[in-house]
């Protein structure tokens, strides 16, 4: 570690003024390598949900908070919130490949095409189903756009392209501006997709690869290695599709012409409003593959510190503990994909936050922080937190969130993540500054980061948010600028994401994490200590959601 130096924060003229009892938090270097060490050790076997490692890690957590002078602060005064979920592995194929009109296609598994499933089937069977192209399969009637034109796609398999429509198009080129230019709306989530193929009655969806247009590449596709997550649903809830996930850019390109059909035309043709799904003719898909499944009963740990004049109103900091488990070994032989900064880091950094407030007088609103499960398998715990709350959306302030902070050293600046949604990033800026730094827009809002963490699973319901996401951007690092930053993320998305390797190091430079969690803290502990409640700018998607409960909040 080549720093310890607390960052501690300023108060400044402006900031005295518009905040008389200036809230500032240091949190502490040494402290947070020490939990993440801890956490990404073989003891806790990659923190995967349901295992050994859930145990360990929830009794870690759950001691952390106690020895914090944290409360318990789940259901009936409890330290968790158990969270149902359906935990499905996919075993090898009995069979799976296409029928073209130029023959038989067999595909492989996390080599040509990545499939999951999250039904509690034995067998994931889909017999001689037609395959479809529906473009980004967007349906939003608000921007004028229907890529389904009313077809019929029950029993069928959709194959979609990743992102939504405006990702590939050129400024000027018509209807560009429609899904936000470059930012990615919510229609381009994977997520959104997949839900999208059910409701059309679907049992299949496929997402065409490209790693510029998804975010990651291929390795980050494949790494889950067949298992998939979801929380526990009734028999009419369950989802159609019966296997769903992506298909190599080479595997769609080979498929698509065996049909007669040119895909890259066909991605131009997708970005029109008046594109219609293309059949792929003479194209079924067949795969008969053996499921095992089970239900886990995993947790959220959660502990408050009680606010002293409006104990109901409460600001929220998260980060998930889980990571991905056991893999195949990597060129060292490790086989736990811990997940040290994804996100032990973030973990690590919201304990220490609640150390450094709970040291301190006691807050007007109550803080609660949150370690949440299973986001790795899509943001599952906050999901069934922000369905079933402890205490009410309504009246929670504002939810704050870590997931993945740079490790390169000191900024100039922080990275913000999904510009113009609230008024939190007014605070990032002000607080910022106290630090001699400045707030720079996330560099690739077309991997659409603001719906890929915990803190999404509030934004949907109206709770403001702020997202630390040191792969947001690259840092303005002290030494060696962006270049260096973006070095930074080069090497850490492209070797250690979900990977082995995202391993605690002696080479972290601890510099930047301090800064990054003492900023969050900082407008954190304003907001416990203040009668201000963050505001959804205008243009939101969600300002609406959260106006409606206006009244309850004074």
């Amino acid at each position: 570690m080549k720093t310890t130096l607390p960052l501690a924060l300023a108060a400044v003229s402006l900031l005295a003024c518009a905040h008389p009892a200036l809230a500032k938090v240091s949190v502490d270097p040494d402290r947070i390598v020490e939990d993440v060490k801890t956490l990404a050790s073989d003891t806790f076997e990659g923190r995967a949900p349901g295992t050994a490692g859930e145990d360990r890690t929830i009794g870690y957590l759950i001691a952390r908070m106690q020895d914090t002078g944290l409360e318990p602060a789940g259901p009936d005064g409890q330290w968790v919130q158990t969270v149902p979920l359906l935990h499905t592995a996919l075993q090898p194929a009995k069979t799976m490949t296409f029928a073209t009109p130029k023959g038989a296609m067999p595909v492989e598994q996390a080599k040509d095409i990545y499939v999951s499933t999250v039904r509690p089937d034995d067998e994931a069977v889909i017999s001689k189903a037609p395959v479809v192209f529906v473009g980004y399969g967007v349906d939003a009637p608000e921007r004028g756009w229907d890529d389904f034109k009313g077809a019929d796609l029950k029993g069928k398999v959709v194959v979609f392209l990743v992102n939504d429509p405006d990702f590939a198009a050129a400024k000027g080129e018509a209807p560009y501006g429609k899904f936000g230019g470059r930012t990615m709306t919510y229609y381009g989530r994977w997520t959104y997709k997949f839900e999208e193929a059910a409701r059309q009655g679907a049992v299949g969806a496929l997402i065409v690869h490209e790693t510029e247009a998804a975010g990651y590449g291929w390795n980050v596709i494949k790494s889950p290695g067949g298992e998939n997550y979801d929380i526990v649903r009734k028999p009419d809830e369950l989802t159609t599709l019966k296997l769903q996930g992506w298909i190599s850019g080479d595997a769609a390109k080979t498929l698509f012409a065996d049909a007669g059909l040119d895909l890259s035309r066909l991605r131009k043709e997708a970005r029109k409003a008046s594109f219609k799904p293309v059949p792929l003719r003479g194209v079924t898909f067949d795969a008969d593959v053996p499921v095992k499944h089970e239900e886990i009963a995993s947790h959220n740990v959660l502990g408050r510190i009680p606010g002293t004049s409006h104990p109901d109103e409460v600001v929220m900091f998260g980060a998930h503990w889980d990571a991905y488990g056991k893999g195949e070994p990597d060129e060292q032989g490790r086989i736990y994909r811990a997940g040290a900064n994804d996100d032990a880091l973030g973990i690590a950094g919201i304990l220490d936050i609640a150390r450094v407030m709970k040291a301190g007088p006691p807050p007007q609103r109550s803080v609660v922080f949150a370690a949440w499960t299973a986001e790795e398998r899509g943001l599952l715990g906050s999901e069934y937190y922000a369905s079933n709350p402890v205490y009410p959306l309504d009246k929670t302030v504002a939810n704050l969130a870590i997931d993945i902070l740079q490790t390169a050293g000191a900024a100039n600046d922080v990275v913000l993540v999904g510009k113009g949604q609230d008024t939190l990033e007014d605070d990032m800026a002000r607080v910022a500054a106290t630090q001699g730094r400045t707030v720079t827009p996330e560099s690739l809002p077309e991997r659409g980061l603001f719906y890929r963490a915990d803190h999404f699973s509030f934004a949907k319901r109206g709770v403001p948010v702020m997202l630390l996401m040191g792969i947001a951007g690259a840092a303005d690092l002290k030494e060696g600028g962006t270049k260096a930053g973006q070095a930074w993320i080069d090497a850490y998305t492209g070797n250690c994401y979900h990977q082995a390797c995202d391993a605690w190091s002696e080479d972290w430079d601890m510099a930047g994490v301090v800064q990054d969690i003492d900023l969050i803290g900082t407008i954190g502990e304003e907001l416990a200590n203040s009668r201000r409640w963050p505001e959804w700018k205008a243009g939101s998607e969600f300002k609406a959601i959260r106006e409606k409960s206006a009244d309850v909040r004074d």
